[in-house]
Formats: structure tokens, sequence, C-alpha cells
């Protein structure tokens, strides 16, 4: 059974700065992992801002009617975690490690709950996943209904402080977790007085204590003799796992000298030893022989008799230009002096300059988009206005903005850009089959997506970013948007279709906190929106009603259209 972990210790000011240097890591911590980025979900992510400057700031928000003590609880700091064995139910031995999943639902649940509970008095709260097991560290601001610093107010006694772990308890039964024994008569310990009972095998000071306080002793040193057996097989699976590491590195080591010896073994003939070879001799000017002055330079050579040609690279054209001979000749020529080892290597580098030679010349091909058909736009208006209840003035904003039109079969046109403007590819739907869709050949997909602009002016900086599968299902989540709050967004947001992890942009949005994961409800749908959660973990995912969002959307259609009726004034603008 898994179990809700909520422990409370009350900062005097001279506690602030300590406590703050421990959990944003910047003294050293002997038992975390450097390898591994913990995560602030509440408070400025600059690293420059002190927790006691955050404190005083909260504090001087309010006038107080009284003098803070001098050892008066400025703040109190909260940890919130669970039993290893709800982040890891297959082996909970094993420290660093957890599910995914897990943590994401004990995660959200946690930040809801401080929300609900302590609001804006929460100045900082940080997740973090360099040690053993995750947990949470948040900072409280202990100011009351009149905005008096007044710790007592909250915690003052067994009694509140068990309010404090019950509503943590309560909250965290929905993602599975059950509170600890309530009304134990065991007083809390810190880590070192658990190895101390453990280490000495009795309980401190037996014959002071009464048989009430001798259990709650005795249940106290059971708990320490699981959590160091736990530490020991902990270490033991660290031990095996750094055994398998220092394996790996052995085998990359091997793999890193086979893939040298490979570089080697690709490298062209040395053109010294062709020219030998070939009959050529070595004076001050070049290699002479056979009315050439060759001159070497590496893997590239220049004939400076003013008769030949002007040189070549490697060392096929180097026994095409003294021999006078095609390719197929010089190879057989190498086979003869270099055996076929030789010769295999000179042509499979004199095939890698050709190819390089090519791309280097070779123009990017240019995306070509779909003819449009203007006579064909009723069609593809209906289907999206009629078909998909998309409100007809939006589908017109679009149209205008050039980003979906008709080809010549009647096909909605969607238009795929970087996220600099510039055109790069297209997706089509089909408007007679419904189920026709698919890419335009040449599309970039990996640097373009179907996308646009609501809210805020063209020139404010994106605060939100909403993320869909699919053209139709971007513009319906936008709609429905509209419908809801009966205006566009307050702030800049930006709409994007993207069908797959892999082609999402994650350099320019990892610095924007607000990503909402829109996708469908299916399993693959729900797979891809997780693996986007991975690689942005500041995003949320968002689930329908509806399969999709466009079916959501035909199903509040009529609202939507009333809702629109009745803010005419409101225009939708890109």
């Amino acid at each position: 059974m898994a179990y809700a972990i909520a422990r409370l210790k009350k900062l005097k000011r001279s506690n602030i700065t300590g406590s703050a240097s421990h959990t944003a890591r910047e003294r050293e911590t002997p038992n975390a992992d450097p390898t591994k980025e913990n995560i602030r979900f509440i408070g400025s992510l600059d690293s420059e801002e002190r927790l006691e400057d955050l404190v005083l700031a909260k504090i001087t928000e309010h006038e107080q009617k009284r003098k803070i003590r001098t050892d008066g609880v400025y703040c109190v700091e909260f940890l919130l975690s669970a039993s290893p064995s709800y982040f890891r139910p297959d082996c909970p031995t094993q420290a660093g490690y957890y599910e995914p999943q897990k943590l994401n639902d004990w995660l959200e649940a946690t930040h809801q709950w401080l929300a609900d509970e302590y609001g804006e008095r929460i100045v900082r709260a940080e997740l973090h996943l360099d040690e053993a097991t995750p947990h949470i560290h948040a900072y409280f601001v202990p100011l009351d209904d009149e905005g008096q610093l007044r710790c007592s107010h909250f915690f003052d006694g067994r009694q509140k402080i068990q309010q404090f772990q019950d509503s943590y308890s309560q909250r965290m039964r929905s993602v599975g977790l059950e509170r600890g024994l309530k009304g134990s008569r065991a007083q809390h310990l810190d880590i070192k007085d658990f190895y101390r009972i453990v280490e000495q095998g009795r309980d401190l000071d037996v014959d002071t204590l009464n048989p009430q306080q001798l259990k709650a002793k005795a249940a106290d040193r059971d708990r320490a003799t699981r959590f160091l057996e736990e530490m020991e097989a902990t270490a033991k699976a660290l031990a095996q796992e750094n055994e398998l590491l220092q394996q790996r590195i052995r085998q990359l080591q091997q793999d890193n000298q086979k893939l040298r010896q490979l570089a080697e073994s690709r490298m062209d003939l040395s053109l010294v030893d062709v020219a030998w070879e070939l009959g050529l001799w070595r004076e001050q000017h070049g290699w002479v022989g056979q009315n050439h002055i060759i001159n070497i330079d590496g893997d590239k050579f220049t004939d400076l008799d003013p008769g030949s040609p002007l040189g070549g690279n490697g060392a096929i054209d180097l026994v095409k230009h003294v021999n006078e001979c095609n390719e197929a000749q010089a190879y057989a020529w190498l086979r003869d002096r270099f055996g076929e080892a030789g010769a295999q290597k000179a042509a499979i580098a004199h095939a890698r300059k050709i190819t390089t030679l090519i791309i280097q010349t070779q123009a990017r091909p240019q995306f070509q988009r779909p003819v449009e058909d203007k006579a064909q736009w009723t069609t593809v208006s209906n289907y999206l206005t009629q078909k998909r209840s998309i409100p007809k003035d939006f589908v017109e904003v679009l149209h205008n903005a050039g980003l979906v039109y008709a080809d010549q079969r009647k096909n909605a046109v969607f238009v795929m850009r970087n996220l600099e403007g510039i055109p790069q590819g297209a997706f089509l739907q089909g408007t007679q089959n419904n189920t026709f869709k698919g890419y335009v050949k040449g599309t970039f997909r990996r640097d373009s997506w179907f996308h646009f602009h609501l809210g805020g002016q063209p020139t404010d900086e994106v605060k939100k970013v909403v993320l869909c599968q699919s053209p139709i299902d971007v513009i319906s989540f936008a709609m429905l948007e509209y419908q809801a709050q009966g205006d566009v967004p307050p702030n800049r947001t930006l709409y994007m279709a993207v069908d797959d992890p892999n082609c999402l942009p994650v350099k320019q949005l990892q610095n924007i906190s607000h990503i909402q994961v829109a996708f469908g409800n299916d399993k693959t749908q729900q797979a891809a929106a997780q693996t986007v959660k991975e690689l942005l973990p500041q995003s949320k995912k968002l689930k329908c009603k509806a399969s999709n969002w466009n079916e959501e959307l035909v199903n509040f259609s009529p609202q939507l259209q009333h809702n629109h009726s009745s803010n005419q004034n409101h225009e939708l603008e890109l």
C-alpha cells in the first residue's frame, strides 16, 4: 500500500536562506544526481531571485498591526511526497526511477491542492527529481485572512498539523494514495535519530518511557529498520547499475575503435604512392614524367604543365589524368598495383567525393503549392461551414489570409508554414469523400505546420500555444474557445497542428510556459500527447468530450452560432 507524505518545518528569518540553498541546489548535496534537473512550477525561474526577498515582499503587501518578533516564523516549508512503491510499483528499491504517468498525476493533484488550500501565499514550489524518490518543497507565508503574519493560526499544536496532513492525504486519494497511521503518539524524528535507533538496536531513554511511548518508539524503530533495508537495497541496485554502466562504456569504447578503423579504411589511397606507381618521380617543383608536372596537396592534385588539364581530386582522377583512361580502366590499374582492397578504397572515396559535390551544388528543391481553383471555393467553403460547423466568417478570414483554399479536385488545401510564415507544405482534406486526406508531395513536415494566431496585437509576444493533431481540429478548438469566452483570447495565442511528436518544434516552444496539448481520445493520440508532455514538461494535456475537437464543435454548433450572433462586435482577426 502506498501512502501520501506531508511534512512541514517552520522557518525563522535566519533559516530561510539555508533552506533555499538546499532546495535550489546552491550548495553541495551528496545524495543528489547532478545530471537530473529539478522543476520549479510555482514562482519565478530567475535563479538570482532570493527566497527571503519573496517572503518579505509577500509580508509587506499587508500592513502588520503588531511588530514581528525576532524569533517569529516568517515562512513554513512543506515537504510533500509519496511512498516509493507509488512512483515505481514494480521496483520500489530502484532509486531515481519513476513511472512518468504516476509522477504527472501526483504532481497535478499536489499543485491543485496547494492552489486551493493556500493560493498566492505559496511563493515558491519545486519538484525534486534528482534524489531517490520524487518530492516537492513548497514555501508558504503564514498570513491569516486579515493579512497578519501568524503561523499559530495554521499550525499551532498536534491537531492543526493533523488537519494539514488530513487535507493533503484526502486530496491524494484521487491518485490512489492512502493516509498513514492517524493519531500515532510517536514524535517526529529526524533522519539522524532513525539511524541512531537502528544502530543501537534499542529505544532511546527506555527507562523513562511509559507503555504508550514505548509502543510508539518501537513502531519508529521498525520503520527505521525498513528504511535502512530499503537504503541498502537501493545501494545494491545502484552498484549493479554502475557495473552495467561500466560495461556499456567498455562496449562504446570498442565500438569507437571499430568506427575509427572503418573511417581509416574508407580513406583514399595516398596520391604520393599512386604517383610513384604511375612512374612519376619527385623533383623540387612537383612530380614529373610523361609530359606532366604534378603538384600534390593532400588528396588534391594540379598539373602545372601548360598543355594539360588543370587537375583533380583523388586516386582515380589522378590515374585517369596520367594514363588518359576512363574510370573502369583506372579501377583495373589500381587493383593491379594496390590489390582489390586498395582499389575498393579508392572507388569508395571517389564515389563519396562525387556525392558531396552533387549535394553542395544541387539547389534545395522548392515546395510547389497546389494550383488554386477559385471556381471550387464555394464547394470547399460549404464543406467547412456545413459539414464541419466552422463559422463562415472565420473560414473567410483563413481564406483571405491564404491559409486555406480549394484545388482543382475540390480538396481543402491547408497551407503549412514555418514559424517565420514561409509556406513549405500543404495538407489536403477531401470534401467529397470525408476519409481522404494527406500531405502534398514535397512538404517539409519537420519544419512547417498549419498554424495561426488569435488575440493580442500582431507584434505581441506569444503567451499561449495550443497543439492539435490536424488543421480541422486546430480550427475547431479555437472556435470552441471563442464560443466559451465570447471573444478572442486576451493574449497572443498560437494555434498549431502537430500530428506527430517527430515534427514538434521543441526548441521554439520550450520557453513558453502555457502550452495545451489537445489531441484526440484514441490510444495512439493519447500516447503521442504523453510524448509531447515529456518533451515539453510545462505543457498540460486536455481531453475533449467527443472523440475529437471537430466532433465536439459540431455538437456545440448551435450554441456557437448563438454566441457569435450576440457578439457581432468582436471580429476574428489572425
